[in-house]
């Protein structure tokens, strides 16, 4: 009979974090051979309102959308993070 291999009960085991099991986890994205990382947003994370640069439509509050920047820029990281975009989730899909 094979053994089972039980976890000891008091072993800490990380507690999930519900929402960003909903919305996704940050990832790494290539397109048109620029990667970009991205930022799943939730729905109760949608604070204000963001313009779309894919269909230049208004992003309300509430509704869940990525965000993007180029992961590697050549006017440094922090550059990168302060040119991020707020895509609509269909628009980030097809651009």
């Amino acid at each position: 009979m094979p053994r089972r291999h039980r976890r000891d009960r008091d072993q800490d085991v990380e507690a999930l974090d519900i929402e960003r099991l909903r919305t996704g986890v940050r990832r790494v994205e290539t397109k048109r051979g620029t990667r970009y990382v991205v930022q799943p947003i939730g729905e109760k994370n949608a604070l204000k309102d963001y313009r779309c640069p894919g269909c230049d439509q208004i992003i309300p509050p509430g509704q869940a959308h990525v965000v993007s920047w180029e992961e590697e820029s050549l006017r440094g990281s922090h550059r990168a993070v302060e040119e991020r975009r707020h895509w609509h989730n269909h628009c980030w899909r097809i651009a």
